[in-house]
């Protein structure tokens, strides 16, 4: 459905996105994180057309975007940051105008604003002024424009910004059921919005793609973690000897405390129970004192924090 190939975007020196492949297949609900300047909205202005990259291609449907840019756009929903909407309009006639820009003849446009009227819940607000709204409201209006013309890809920067829990639920359903016949790639900051609607996540770091997995293999990461009385050093030769132990990883660079963690990685070929049983073995045969030994899946928030790390530590 969609393909980027070594997509590049300079602004003069600075590469606001380097060199980043990835493909996304039809159905997919993927997540595109990363800090504030990591090349997320940059990404997705490129994908839509509205920015030419540097180098790179982008592939949709099969279609080149540089050599087919008008239908492929005709084919993309998107929701930009900040939802730029026209306040002096009402909301049914924004939605109107938006349906003639899409090129939706004059008699489908009727059909198609109720219809994405009464998915984000604005049914009752359709003749009220844009201005008069409150940002949530603004919000779910910019959310209705992008899929009124049913677009088989659905661009979402921040979709969820200014919604309360209720609305945030709702969007979340929406988002769902959106996918059962299109393509959606959602930015935003708010990880378990991520959690609750996205299959796969991919994370941004100063430009570069850092992580692309699907989130239930995140989840079901084959590691262990060990907590104990002794220095990194010791710790990480003498396990790393288990058959079945990849790599011993400590979690923490603190000195000063009187306990250690660490990660243990597992081959995936062994038993996590039977490697776990020779760890607190090892560690009662050394005398080291065990203060916990358990399964370790990681999340989106623990990945951040583990490439937030990585980023402190970088020269």
């Amino acid at each position: 459905m969609v393909a980027i190939s070594n997509l590049r975007r300079m602004y003069g020196e600075v590469a606001a996105v380097n060199d980043v492949s990835f493909s996304i297949d039809h159905g997919d609900i993927v997540g595109l994180l990363g800090h504030n300047g990591a090349g997320k909205t940059t990404v997705m202005k490129m994908l839509t057309g509205y920015l030419e990259p540097t180098s790179g291609a982008i592939t949709i449907d099969g279609l080149s975007l540089a050599a087919h840019r008008r239908k492929i756009q005709s084919k993309i929903g998107y929701l930009p940051e900040n939802c730029p909407v026209y306040p002096e309009m009402s909301v049914a006639s924004y939605l109107d105008y938006g349906a003639t820009l899409h090129g939706v003849p004059a008699s489908r446009r009727p059909e198609l604003i109720r219809a994405a009227l009464s998915k984000t819940a604005l049914i009752d607000k359709a003749d009220q002024p844009i201005a008069t709204l409150s940002r949530g409201y603004r919000q779910r209006t910019g959310v209705a424009n992008a899929i009124l013309h049913n677009p088989s890809l659905l661009i979402l920067d921040e979709p969820t910004n200014g919604l309360d829990p209720t609305q945030i639920q709702h969007m979340r359903e929406l988002i769902g059921a959106l996918a059962k016949n299109a393509t959606i790639i959602i930015s935003t900051h708010i990880l378990p919005e991520v959690q609750a609607v996205c299959n796969r996540a991919i994370i941004l770091n100063a430009g570069r793609m850092v992580f692309d997995s699907r989130l239930d293999e995140l989840g079901a990461g084959n590691r262990l973690m060990l907590t104990l009385d002794q220095a990194a050093d010791r710790v990480t030769k003498t396990l790393a000897a288990i058959d079945g132990v990849l790599a011993v990883e400590r979690a923490t660079d603190e000195t000063d405390h009187p306990e250690s963690t660490f990660f243990i990685h597992l081959n995936g070929g062994h038993g996590a129970n039977r490697i776990a049983a020779d760890i607190a073995h090892t560690v009662h045969e050394n005398g080291w004192q065990l203060f916990g030994l358990s399964r370790h899946s990681r999340t989106l928030e623990s990945l951040f924090a583990e490439i937030s790390s990585r980023e402190e530590v970088t020269p």
